[in-house]
């Protein structure tokens, strides 16, 4: 996941070299839909966590359990 932030980083760094031109164009559409896939997935997690939450407050889960998944999520998202 840190890999795909250091190519985001480097791909905005990019455009802004090239700036308007045809490549610069198809870079920074580049840039939005790594933008746009990184949303969706924090997305996922963030729906991932609360199913864990409601899952742990409903008693199907013990704490140990919880404590375990919610840590699997955490080391996932990007926006640590």
């Amino acid at each position: 996941m840190r890999i795909l932030a250091l190519a985001v980083a480097c791909l905005v760094m990019l455009t802004g070299l090239t700036g308007c031109s045809a490549v610069g164009s198809g870079i920074l559409g580049g840039v939005v839909g790594a933008g746009a896939a990184g949303g969706g997935y924090e997305y996922h997690l963030k729906r991932q966590k609360d199913r864990v939450e409601a899952d742990y407050k409903a008693g199907k889960i013990d704490q140990k359990e919880y404590e375990i998944r919610k840590d699997q999520i955490s080391r996932d998202s990007l926006l640590q």
